[in-house]
C-alpha cells in the first residue's frame, strides 16, 4: 500500500495545479448536479471524458509521473503528450463549458455581472483580453503557436536549461497544457459554441493535416539521430538504466507516431461535425416530397 502511494501522492506539491483541477471537479459537478436538477439530459460519455482528461492532467503533474519525466526523456515527451494532446482533446469533447459555468454558484455570478456594470475599467481589461484571445484563436497564428512551441522546448539549448530551472520546468508544462486546449477547442468544439472564433470545417481538416508533418518530422529527426541531443538527463541521473540513445529514440517515436495519429483522430471528429451540421440545416425528406398546394386554392 505504501508502494501505491508512492506512486500517486504529489512529488513536488504545486498548490496552483491542485486548485486548478480541484476547482474544475468542484465546478463540474456542483454543473451536472444542477442540470440534473433541472430536468436537463446529463450523458455518460461527456462526463466520463472530462474526468479522465482532468485526470490525465493532474497525473502528469503532480504524481511520481512528473519526478520520471524529470528523468526520463520518453517519459518527458509522453507528459507532453498527455498535456498538449491526450488531455485537452479529451476535455474539449466532453464540452464542458456549459457544466461549469452551471457550477459557478449564483451569488458569484451576480456580484460578477454587478462588477462588470459599476467597473467600465474591468470592462475595458476583458475587452483588451478578449482581442488577444482572437489573435491567439486566429487560424494562422494558432497552428504556428501549436507546433512552434513544441519545436521551441525541444531544441537542446533551451530543453537544457528548463530542465535545470523549476521556474522554466513549470512554464514549459502550463504552457503546453494550456495551449494544447486551446487549440483543440479552436479545431474541435461545434461552431455554434464558438462564437466570433469559430471557423470552417474544411479548414480545420486541412489545419490538422499540415500540422502533422513538422511535428512527424522533428520526431524522426530525433528517433534516428545518432548522437544524444538531449544530454541534460545524464546530468539528472536516468530513473533507470538504459541507454542515452535509446531514451532519445524512444522519445523521438513518441513525438513522431501519435502526432498522425491524433491528426487523423481530430479529422474524424471533424468530418462528424460537418455531417451533424449539414443534417440539420437539411430539411426532412417528408418536407421535400409534400405536395404543393393548388394556387387555385389560395
Amino acid at each position: 500500500m505504501r508502494q501505491l502511494l508512492t506512486y500517486i501522492e504529489p512529488w513536488e506539491f504545486s498548490p496552483t495545479v491542485f486548485l486548478v483541477c480541484a476547482g474544475a471537479l468542484v465546478l463540474y459537478l456542483r454543473g451536472l448536479k444542477a442540470q440534473r436538477a433541472h430536468g436537463g439530459r446529463v450523458g455518460f460519455w461527456q462526463p466520463l471524458s472530462f474526468f479522465i482528461g482532468l485526470t490525465l492532467d493532474y497525473a502528469v503533474l503532480q504524481t511520481y509521473c512528473d519526478y520520471l519525466a524529470q528523468h526520463m526523456f520518453w517519459v518527458h515527451r509522453l507528459q507532453h503528450l498527455i498535456l498538449h494532446h491526450f488531455a485537452p482533446v479529451l476535455i474539449v469533447l466532453a464540452a464542458p463549458g456549459a457544466v461549469l459555468i452551471e457550477g459557478v454558484p449564483q451569488r458569484w455570478r451576480t456580484r460578477w455581472a454587478r462588477l462588470l456594470e459599476e467597473h467600465p475599467s474591468v470592462r475595458r481589461m476583458l475587452g483588451a483580453g478578449g482581442r488577444v484571445f482572437r489573435i491567439v484563436q486566429h487560424p494562422l497564428v494558432a497552428p504556428l503557436l501549436f507546433v512552434g512551441l513544441i519545436f521551441y522546448w525541444l531544441t537542446p539549448t533551451v530543453h537544457f536549461a528548463a530542465m535545470l530551472d523549476i521556474r522554466r520546468y513549470r512554464l514549459m508544462n502550463w504552457g503546453m497544457g494550456v495551449d494544447g486546449l486551446l487549440f483543440w477547442w479552436l479545431m474541435l468544439a461545434p461552431r455554434r459554441a464558438q462564437g466570433r472564433a469559430a471557423i470552417g470545417y474544411p479548414i480545420r481538416i486541412l489545419i490538422v493535416c499540415l500540422m502533422a508533418l513538422p511535428q512527424i518530422l522533428l520526431g524522426a529527426y530525433i528517433a534516428l539521430h545518432s548522437t544524444v541531443l538531449f544530454d541534460v538527463y545524464g546530468i539528472c541521473g536516468r530513473a533507470w538504466a538504459i541507454s542515452p540513445l535509446t531514451d532519445q529514440e524512444l522519445g523521438g517515436l513518441l513525438t513522431w507516431i501519435p502526432a498522425a495519429m491524433m491528426s487523423g483522430v481530430a479529422m474524424l471528429v471533424v468530418l462528424r461535425r460537418l455531417l451533424q451540421e449539414e443534417g440539420e440545416r437539411t430539411p426532412p425528406r417528408s418536407a421535400l416530397t409534400a405536395p404543393i398546394a393548388d394556387p387555385r386554392l389560395i
